[in-house]
């Protein structure tokens, strides 16, 4: 029964990390625009796996990954910055989408990689895990692997029920759009990616 109850609370923190809008909520939304909600699905699950990843490492102890992940901060934020400044780049260049248009099978595995690599690099998503769940008193608890188990399994689902709702929304959209506001929003995705990518690129000359 306590599992249950953790699972839940997992659930709610995997929700309320998910939902905050950053460059992968862009990229989320531009696939799933562009290429078919399975790709935007498809990207959010890379995202809710990393996302899992980080809250193993907070709710498991495993201070000795947290601490290479944290020590290697510059590195990774200087890789992922340049990342999204690619990526911004290669969007501003892209031909002019359809609505109907299908993904390409592969492409899809693509897609997870691509998007649970880019979470990664933001290593310092480990501490907003871990202040929350010493904010929710889970710190102590969660020494128990069956209990760190299933709050991790909760983040996970938590992350990707956001995903499937950000989906599905936009799904119900997608066919509705011209391809000259599709052009529009791909341009507007391109920039707000760039503008992510300086800020992390920024942010390690601190």
């Amino acid at each position: 029964m306590e599992q249950v109850g953790f699972f839940f609370k997992g659930l709610l923190v995997g929700l309320a990390v998910a939902a905050p809008v950053g460059p992968m909520s862009v990229m989320c939304v531009r696939r799933c625009l562009n290429d078919g909600v399975l790709a935007g699905l498809i990207s959010g699950l890379g995202i809710a796996a990393a996302d899992a990843a980080y809250a193993a490492a907070a709710g498991f102890g495993l201070a000795s990954a947290s601490l290479f992940l944290l020590d290697h901060q510059f590195a990774l934020r200087t890789l992922g910055g340049l990342a999204l400044i690619g990526i911004s780049v290669r969007i501003f260049l892209a031909a002019v989408p359809t609505a109907e248009k299908s993904p390409v099978r592969g492409t899809l595995p693509a897609a997870f990689v691509s998007c649970f690599l880019l979470t990664l690099t933001n290593p310092t998503t480990i501490l907003s895990f871990l202040a929350i769940f010493a904010g929710l008193g889970l710190v102590e608890q969660t020494q128990d692997y069956g209990v760190a188990g299933s709050l991790v399994l909760g983040v996970f689902l938590g992350s990707t029920l956001w995903w499937v709702l950000v989906s599905g929304v936009v799904g119900t959209l997608r066919t509705r759009l011209t391809p000259a506001t599709l052009v529009l929003i791909n341009r507007l995705s391109a920039a707000v990616l760039l503008a992510f990518g300086l800020w992390a690129l920024a942010s390690v000359l601190e």
